[in-house]
């Protein structure tokens, strides 16, 4: 069932294998059990999280630039957008950046048979490291604007209809709105100089 929607809803935007789309719906799987004791998302039938989730994060996925990229996810929670992105793209490193422990915790047991994904357990603005992009998905403009200048050169995020503030330091190319529902984009920054 969750192959044939994510099959459906994606349509031709990006050709996924039987293997990634069997990744995905391990995590799918996973994350179902997981949110028994832990809040992971609210959302719990399946053609919506097929979208919300997994459709939206590759939808992400197929506007990265092509040749590999080290990517930051930063609030990964469930893992969104970032594991969805790593399977989609293997040529990428992914970086899942949670500070909730349990969440990470939960990363890292999703992200196991994934060799190009890393769990880091802290808040954003204490990760040291640098990114070719950020992306992120369902966290507030506010929480981002300290550590987005900080990690990456390039951003990537999946947002409501509100336009990311001026201080955020990028240029936001127009909103690309997704195919699924009302109110919901992908916004393309560059760093401004």
């Amino acid at each position: 069932m969750f192959a044939d929607l994510l099959t459906d809803r994606l349509g031709r935007m990006i050709a996924l294998s039987p293997a990634q789309i069997a990744s995905l719906e391990a995590h799918y799987d996973l994350l179902k059990r997981w949110n028994q004791v832990l809040n992971l998302t609210r959302i719990e039938d399946l053609a919506e999280a097929v979208e919300r989730h997994y459709c939206e994060s590759l939808f992400l996925a197929a506007y990265l630039p092509a040749g590999p990229l080290r990517i930051g996810d930063v609030g990964s929670g469930g893992g969104f957008p970032g594991l969805p992105v790593a399977v989609a793209r293997p040529d990428c490193s992914v970086v899942l950046i949670e500070s909730h422990q349990r969440k990470a915790v939960f990363l890292k047991e999703a992200c196991r048979s994934l060799t190009n994904v890393q769990v880091m357990n802290r808040r954003a603005e204490e990760v040291e490291e640098r990114f070719d992009h950020v992306i992120s998905r369902a966290v507030s403009y506010d929480d981002l604007v300290r550590p987005l200048k900080k990690l990456a050169g390039s951003a990537d995020l999946l947002t409501g209809a509100e336009d990311p503030p001026t201080r955020m330091g990028f240029a936001w190319r127009d909103p690309i709105p997704l195919p699924w529902g009302k109110q919901r984009y992908l916004r393309i920054g560059e760093r401004s100089k």
